[in-house]
């Protein structure tokens, strides 16, 4: 078993080590393929009770490997490793940290398994932290013991300008910044879950994303990068979302509060956009979530859009396209260059949003694929030829 040859490595060079592991392979997906069969709509508390079970399993099993290999081990659950969460089931938020018994076993030289994904709440209940969750706990407890750096094992070998699969010539990045890496995990990079980012954002946990099959080097995530950029760091896509338009809003910072707080109850994360239509309508309230919050969120806005004899129409088939760079990406003209390129390939974005380094960009999901190719070529591949 390489993951347990390669903990008692770490060990055998001095350092105390603490590993969370994930569920093995499709486990997770299998136990909700388990629950669908026995029930309709199971509740959020028993999916959590069920789904746990998941990543036990690989604890166990990878500290009994590493027992083998002459070192000492011990499991923990995420509750038994004092991952205090708020009592949100199937997506609660870690609050508090209270790792006593992993500092204790630490002492006794012995290396620390732990679940991740999951922890438990004030009230003694069972949670889980959603996707990404494994991340997470990984970072929360590199914050706690003040780690030197947290690293993140995965199957491929680090963050890249895009997705390999879509895009045979991206570039496996040495370094990108916290804020530059929370915009492509929260755009589609699927490598890092915007939550793990946020949290080593917050708390100053430099990443590192590797291979768990090779030793080689992959991408630090730190608090600048130390990689001389071209104006563009990455390019990520997210398929299958929906754009939501709510028209005919008064009052529109209290309604949009209010529509917001409703949304975060149900579960629903989403993105604000802003129209593309010159000039824009007053009163109308854009958004993006995934399509599997359809239904949610259409039942969520409804009742306020109603009473405000507003509209709600949603539109499905939708790619989310962003672009993200350091912070002086748009005083070069990026955003007026990227229009451009899409424009060239006849691709009329639905809605668009910014930040100081991103620009995201709403668009057909079949043109989704495309678009990324020909941003990558444009900003990355032609700008590195014509540094070299």
């Amino acid at each position: 078993m390489k993951i347990a040859d390669r903990v008692v490595e770490t060990k055998r060079l001095g350092y105390d080590v603490v590993v969370v592991v994930s569920a093995m392979g499709d486990t997770t997906d299998d136990l909700l393929q388990l629950a669908s069969r026995v029930s309709s709509n199971p509740s959020s508390r028993e999916l959590d009770m069920l789904l746990t079970a998941g990543e036990r399993i690989s604890m166990a099993l990878l500290s009994m490997a590493i027992n083998d290999r002459g070192c000492e081990a011990i499991s923990f659950t995420g509750s038994q490793s004092g991952i205090i969460t708020d009592s949100k089931h199937t997506r609660a938020r870690i609050v508090d940290v209270k790792a006593f018994r992993i500092s204790e076993e630490l002492s006794k030289n012995r290396i620390v398994i732990v679940a991740g994904f999951q922890g438990v709440s004030s009230s003694k209940e069972i949670t889980t932290l959603g996707r990404g969750g494994s991340d997470t706990t990984a970072v929360a407890l590199a914050s706690a013991f003040g780690a030197k750096e947290c690293e993140i094992f995965t199957d491929v070998e680090g963050v890249f300008s895009a997705d390999p699969k879509i895009v045979p010539r991206a570039r496996k990045l040495d370094s990108i910044s916290f804020e530059e890496m929370l915009e492509l995990a929260a755009s589609g990079a699927g490598v890092l879950h915007h939550t793990a980012v946020e949290l080593a954002y917050k708390y100053g946990v430099p990443l590192h994303v590797r291979s768990s099959f090779s030793s080689e080097r992959g991408t630090v995530v730190t608090e600048k990068s130390i990689t001389n950029a071209t104006r563009v760091r990455g390019i990520a896509q997210t398929r299958g979302m929906i754009l939501a338009r709510l028209s005919g809003i008064t009052n529109a910072s209290e309604t949009t509060s209010l529509i917001f707080r409703k949304l975060e109850d149900a579960g629903v994360e989403v993105r604000l956009f802003n129209e593309l239509s010159a000039p824009p309508q007053e009163g109308t309230l854009l958004f993006v979530a995934p399509e599997s919050d359809k239904t949610t969120l259409t039942e969520a806005c409804r009742s306020i859009v109603t009473e405000l004899n507003g509209k709600i129409e949603v539109l499905s088939g939708v790619g989310l396209l962003s672009i993200v760079g350091p912070s002086t990406l748009w005083a070069a003209g990026t955003c007026s260059e990227a229009f451009s390129v899409l424009a060239s390939l006849g691709i009329q974005p639905y809605a668009a949003a910014s930040t100081a380094v991103t620009l995201s960009c709403l668009v057909p999901e079949e043109k989704l694929e495309q678009a990324v190719r020909e941003l990558h070529r444009i900003f990355i591949e032609e700008e590195s030829r014509s540094g070299q």
